[in-house]
């Protein structure tokens, strides 16, 4: 954008937005950098930011985990890297090491991302890292944060000796505290620590009876502590070994420091890398509180809003549990003005405030509150006239200050300017201002300026409707209650309802009728005309609401019949099939009664055998027959309910149809078929795939 000025974040409230993703960021320097968010000149940044921040919603909600993204800047490390001989705190070796660690980590996601969210991987791949800074580190340092006894051969005997001392200096404690309790010198406790040396507790009446470095005594003076005199020596060197462990500490983190300042370059990467991950994870964040989406980036100037929300009023609604009402919004070539009219506290100015928000947080690289279908373009300038901007320091008033503005966006507006005027043309005298107003809207028209235009006045309306590229919009209300319903109807204007208003507030009659008679009879007439427009347009639609709830209750009595139909007829079929088995059975009975009655007691009965015989072999290859037929029809019908829901499949796979993966959860969008395969947009990553790999989602 060309001109981005403090009266625009004012007007839009933008300030919020932008405190929102500071609360977001984790580190200094995003959270500066969103102090001072502004839309985003460079294209392909843009383009860039936009989708990435889509990808990294689409992964937060997907089944791969993604790491969390934790660390500290360590921008104070890194100048100290260049300076010759320093030596990096213990706390910046940690912070750089959990640095690399976080890199670590998205280096090491699933290859199967890859195709998915190819920004993402772009950036991770960009980064340069490997794991030789990791291991440097680990290498000196334990888990608990200490440097390693094995860090330096030195360390390593330093620490030997340090061992030996304390040991000896243990024996001889216990020697002599043993020793003096058993003398009954010593208080109840035996022993303490004192300037971080072990001391007897000795009571006060016994101290000179001890011998060794009196260090203190207790509050009470009942106490004296001292050091006993078989450890002055020992602990004498143990303060020595202290000091060479620690010149051999530092010794070895200024190697260690000498060792990173050579690997500058990498850990560069590494901080820009994670600074841009904190960027974005804050913007994911505001896009996932919002229910935010990535909206088509239209080829043609135009602005296609659908199910748009107030980014702010959501928000707030959110937090009190409230529904927040969406709005529909076109703007393109055709009609690229529009006004918007109706009654106040109808909803005008939100809807002006909505269309000039989402698209200064879409040209800020932020996803916006709309539905995935929506479609815009970039603007180089968003113009605003919103609210009261009456200066007493200035000493000028409000319509003075609009007149002011309004020179301003005559001199600076053309095609790629997006005007946003609130209660347009107010301030004056309602005849001169409002003709005033109407020669501005005609200028700014004829400038081919895209705006949204809240007004009052009849002229403007009547000269919108006149204007071919501009169009009448209006607040929807209640015409028996006039109670705002808080949607935007584009089409027509609207009515100001100011005598029913009035009315409905307790208004006598007698003096609205007076009222009417001062007014022009045309200009009540054509009031009227947009209440009663109004009125049918509401009952209109709440009849369409009404048949279109009757058509669902229809649908889904249908489905219920069909669900009984079929259940019935299965019923049906089981209990032919059970008829079907007990004449079986029945004719098999009769003839083995029959068998029966023809068998001969004390016979040999052959040829009554022979008939069984052949009766049997006969209903085995019936049975067998049967069985194959009823399995060759089982496998064709099979086959033909496959080829049939493939077929019907495939019908539905078509341009703009929605499908996922077939072995992940990934969504997208088909482009283009040709004959088995699709071209199928996951995000704005578009690749090619087989129909039989994809899973149409209703």
């Amino acid at each position: 954008m060309h001109h981005f000025s403090e009266q625009l974040i004012a007007d839009l409230e933008f300030t919020e937005i932008r405190e929102r993703l500071m609360n977001f960021a984790q580190q200094p320097h995003a959270k500066f950098g969103f102090e001072k968010l502004e839309p985003i000149r460079n294209n392909e940044k843009w383009r860039w930011t936009l989708n990435i921040t889509q990808e990294l919603v689409q992964v937060s909600a997907g089944d791969f985990a993604f790491p969390a993204l934790q660390f500290i800047d360590f921008e104070s490390d890194l100048k100290l890297l260049r300076i010759r001989d320093a030596v990096l705190s213990e706390e910046g070796f940690m912070r750089i090491l959990q640095a690399c660690q976080v890199i670590a980590s998205l280096k090491q996601l699933p290859n199967e991302m890859i195709s998915a969210y190819s920004n993402l991987f772009g950036l991770i791949d960009s980064c340069k890292y490997s794991d030789a800074i990791e291991k440097s580190i680990l290498q000196i340092f334990d888990a608990k944060w200490k440097v390693k006894d094995d860090a330096s051969p030195e360390l390593a005997s330093i620490r030997h000796e340090i061992a030996l001392v304390r040991r000896e200096i243990a024996k001889n404690f216990q020697r002599v505290m043993k020793d003096l309790q058993s003398k009954g010198f010593l208080g109840d406790t035996g022993e303490s620590y004192l300037h971080d040396r072990r001391v007897l507790s000795v009571l006060s009446v016994y101290k000179r009876k001890v011998a060794g470095n009196v260090l203190g005594t207790s509050k009470t003076g009942a106490l004296t502590y001292i050091e006993p005199q078989a450890n002055l020596l020992l602990n004498s060197q143990l303060e020595m070994f202290f000091g060479d462990e620690r010149d051999e500490i530092r010794k070895i983190l200024q190697r260690l420091t000498r060792y990173l300042s050579n690997h500058q370059d990498e850990l560069n990467s590494i901080l820009k890398t994670l600074r841009i991950f904190d960027e974005l994870q804050a913007r994911m964040r505001l896009a996932q509180l919002l229910d935010a989406q990535l909206p088509k980036e239209s080829e043609e100037i135009e602005i296609h809003l659908e199910k748009a929300y107030h980014p702010l009023l959501f928000l707030k609604n959110k937090e009190r549990n409230m529904p927040t009402i969406p709005q529909t919004v076109t703007l393109n070539a055709e009609q690229r003005m529009l006004v918007i009219s109706g009654p106040n506290a109808g909803g005008k100015s939100i809807t002006l405030k909505t269309v000039g928000l989402i698209q200064l947080m879409w040209e800020c690289a932020l996803l916006v509150p709309v539905a995935e279908s929506s479609k815009m373009s970039r603007f180089h300038s968003v113009l605003t006239d919103i609210g009261d901007h009456q200066s007493i320091e200035n000493q000028l008033s409000t319509y003075s200050y609009r007149l002011k503005r309004m020179k301003f966006f005559l001199e600076h507006a053309n095609r790629r300017t997006l005007v946003l005027l609130d209660e347009f043309g107010t301030g004056s005298d309602p005849e001169l201002g409002g003709a005033l107003a109407e020669v501005f809207f005609e200028e700014l028209y004829g400038k081919k300026t895209f705006g949204v235009i809240t007004t009052h006045f009849s002229p403007i309306k009547v000269k919108a409707s006149q204007l071919r590229n501009a169009v009448n919009g209006c607040m929807l209300f209640d015409t028996l209650t006039l109670a705002p319903t808080y949607q935007l109807s584009m089409g027509e204007p609207g009515s100001s309802f100011t005598f029913e208003v009035a009315k409905m507030n307790g208004i006598s009659e007698d003096l609205l009728n007076r009222a009417r008679k001062k007014v022009d009879g045309k200009k009540v007439k054509m009031d009227q005309l947009l209440s009663d427009l109004q009125r049918q347009k509401t009952e209109l639609q709440l009849t369409m609401k009404l048949t279109a709830e009757q058509h669902e209750r229809a649908r889904r009595e249908e489905e219920g019949f069909k669900g009984k139909l079929e259940k019935l007829e299965l019923k049906l079929e089981r209990q032919q099939l059970l008829s079907d088995r007990n004449n079986k059975y029945l004719h098999l009975g009769k003839k083995m009664d029959t068998f029966v009655g023809s068998f001969v007691l004390r016979s040999k009965n052959k040829e009554l055998l022979e008939e069984i015989k052949k009766f049997i072999a006969m209903e085995k290859t019936n049975r067998m027959e049967s069985a194959q037929k009823k399995k060759a029809e089982t496998e064709i019908r099979q086959r033909q309910d496959k080829k049939k829901k493939l077929v019907q499949d495939r019908t539905l796979m078509i341009q703009g149809a929605t499908v996922r993966l077939e072995r992940t959860r990934q969504v997208g969008e088909i482009i283009d078929v040709l004959g088995e395969t699709a071209t199928v947009a996951f995000g704005n990553f578009k690749t090619k795939v087989e129909l039989n790999k994809l899973i149409l989602i209703p």
